[in-house]
């Protein structure tokens, strides 16, 4: 569980937290519109309807393996009647539901998985639905855009290295007047391919005939960042005069080793 932030509904702040990297939302913050006072009555009310139970009954089912079936069915046939209480946490007690949870302390109250949260917005009023749903847009976009910027940053970067290796190459393995050039770059591209991701280009478009690109376009941000210290490590081998064969190992080597680093490293694992 994450720490909290905060979305803006209608001039209004609602908290949320993020569990196993789902958002949650405080049904205590929305609760608030409909009556300031009272907030948590206002959750209960809403917990005591079968239309509400069957819908968090479902959303389990569909999300949670824990679910326990038979306590949530003797909740479903009791809903609906004058003497139905049910509070969120006597729901996640009994049931072992996830959907909805409640915290403690400072910033604590009732939180649910924003699908609910949805759900419950549309209890409140239609008009506070269609706000909160601009916001989820909102972020999503946001996020959206952030990892496009992360991405093309990564592959600029991966691009400028590349025009230092193809530099190396012209210097190092082109003779004066081969024409066929292009093909000395490619097989330095698919060397560093082979290293790196297992196959050539071609090989690559031969397994994806459907997708546009080559097979660095679809690259994560992991393999970019090592693809780019390979392109510069290469530029150096060469120089050096080291065989094809033996870069290809040493290439090999360091992907291998760079990508275990960056698979476990937390600050890479924050940016997808």
């Amino acid at each position: 569980m994450k720490k909290s932030n905060e979305i803006v509904i209608k001039d209004s702040s609602m908290s949320t937290i993020e569990v196993d990297k789902e958002l949650y939302i405080s049904l205590t913050d929305m609760a608030r519109n409909k009556n300031p006072q009272e907030p948590k009555d206002v959750v209960k009310n809403w917990m005591r309807t079968r239309t509400t139970i069957e819908f968090l009954g479902i959303w389990e089912q569909l999300n949670n393996l824990d679910f326990k079936g038979v306590e949530f069915d003797s909740l479903l046939y009791e809903a609906g009647s004058n003497s139905f209480t049910l509070s969120p946490t006597k729901w996640s007690e009994l049931t072992n539901a996830k959907g909805i949870i409640s915290k403690r302390g400072k910033n604590g109250g009732t939180f649910a998985h924003q699908d609910i949260a949805l759900e419950f917005a549309s209890w409140i009023s239609a008009e506070f639905k269609i706000y909160l749903l601009k916001e989820f847009k909102r972020l999503k976009y946001e996020e959206f855009e952030t990892k496009q910027l992360e991405w093309s940053l990564t592959r600029t970067l991966a691009k400028v290295n590349y025009q230092i290796h193809t530099d190396a190459i012209k210097e190092n393995l082109i003779p004066q007047n081969i024409k066929k050039s292009s093909f000395v770059y490619a097989t330095e591209a698919d060397l560093l391919n082979l290293a790196l991701f297992g196959k050539s280009a071609k090989e690559w478009r031969a397994d994806n005939p459907d997708k546009k690109g080559n097979i660095r376009d679809f690259a994560s941000m992991e393999q970019l960042v090592v693809l780019s210290n390979m392109e510069s490590m290469n530029a150096e081998l060469i120089k050096s005069g080291a065989h094809p064969a033996e870069r290809l190992e040493t290439l090999n080597k360091m992907a291998i080793s760079q990508m275990k680093i960056l698979i476990q490293n937390s600050s890479i694992r924050k940016l997808k």
